[in-house]
């Protein structure tokens, strides 16, 4: 099993200095942390190159370019991380419900035309109502859900129909609809969540479902769970883990650098960061985050979930502490479980996405030694 990696794009630098203002949403994961500092202008395009071109020279496959109601907006700054690399591939997250569907489509097929095979769409419904209502959107997220299902078979239909094709949903319309540009090449779909709704419709529609990084046995009754959603459908989607590795030369390091990680962000979670970030438990892979935090930080050989607990599970929240053997061999036990993807973001941005570099190394030539993925878990 190829195992792709896929790092998070920014516009803005930032360090860990302390800010109390999140530049993203948490949708799509969020691109800073409460440990982190943002300097200069919200877009930087030279520090956006500097990033992109740092990931792929670690060797990353994809960078996720998030959302939010007050983010950059996100087909420009892919199109800048495509056109200033060779080979890196973006995961642009895109929220329906403000785009028609038919010009969503067109849109990253339009992108797949200048960068073949580069462009890859990441669903996100939308947990959070305040940056819903931000953008004009009231609808509960039941509502957002059943959009959602509509709004992926039309998009669909645009990508895949070589006819003119009408359309009669709950939520679209689309009659003669018609795409002068598709893909030469299906167009991957991300798609994440961890409440019932998500997994229907995920499971219906998504060839990559994504998981926020849970303990192993989490993992494991998450996929058994998509892949039952996806059976009566004939799909067999792929699966992302999203985790946070703090990986050092010794193990002791590593713990020194995640303590004191720890240390600056229960300095910052309270007052205006804490008013900004909402609350997330209404989300259901929030609290799940939260439910194997109030159990203990640690789980599995090295999943620390202590950032999870303080910041109240806001979005990847979770790390793996330890050497960088150590780091890649937790890795590679999500692997074995059936992952192919992995998401993974530090906590200084530019810094991490080089140094992920040699963590990259590691998990695929341990894969390669060991064979990737031979304790899958059964259906």
């Amino acid at each position: 099993m190829a195992i792709e990696f896929i790092g998070i794009a920014a516009t803005q630098e930032t360090s860990e200095s302390g800010s109390r203002t999140p530049v993203t949403g948490r949708d799509g994961v969020s691109t800073q942390t409460e440990t982190e500092h943002a300097a200069g202008p919200v877009v930087q395009p030279g520090y956006l190159r500097e990033l992109a071109r740092a990931h792929e020279e670690s060797g990353f496959d994809r960078v996720l370019v998030a959302h939010s109601s007050a983010s950059p907006d996100g087909f420009t700054v892919a199109d800048q991380i495509l056109t200033h690399t060779e080979r890196l591939g973006v995961l642009l997250a895109h929220r329906p419900g403000f785009v028609s569907p038919t010009l969503a489509a067109r849109k990253y097929a339009t992108l797949d035309a200048f960068h073949p095979g580069r462009i890859a769409l990441h669903v996100i419904t939308g947990g959070d109502d305040a940056d819903q209502a931000r953008d004009g959107d009231f609808s509960d997220k039941p509502t957002r859900y059943r959009r959602t299902d509509d709004f992926l078979d039309v998009v669909r239909k645009e990508w895949d129909s070589a006819e003119p094709f009408d359309h009669e949903g709950e939520f679209y319309r689309v009659k003669g609809g018609f795409s002068a540009v598709r893909p030469a090449a299906p167009i991957p779909v991300y798609f994440g969540g961890a409440s019932a709704g998500a997994v229907r419709v995920g499971g219906k529609h998504a060839d990559v479902y994504a998981f926020w990084g849970e303990p192993l046995a989490g993992i494991a009754e998450r996929i058994r769970e998509v892949r039952a959603a996806a059976a009566p459908y004939g799909r067999e989607p792929r699966f992302s883990v999203s985790l946070r590795p703090i990986p050092a030369a010794t193990e002791e390091q590593a713990w020194d650098r995640a303590r004191e990680i720890l240390r600056l962000t229960e300095e910052r979670v309270g007052g205006t960061a804490r008013a900004f970030n909402l609350d997330h438990s209404a989300q259901r892979g929030s609290q799940r985050l939260l439910e194997y935090a109030a159990q203990g930080d640690v789980h599995d050989k090295r999943l620390w979930t202590a950032i999870a607990r303080t910041t109240g599970a806001a979005g990847n929240s979770t790390a793996l502490v330890g050497s960088y053997e150590q780091v890649a061999e937790s890795l590679l036990d999500y692997v074995s479980l059936g992952v192919s993807t992995l998401l993974i973001r530090g906590f200084s941005p530019l810094a991490d996405a080089r140094d992920y570099g040699t963590l990259i190394d590691l998990v695929r030539a341990g894969a390669e030694r060991t064979g990737a993925g031979r304790l899958k878990v059964p259906a």
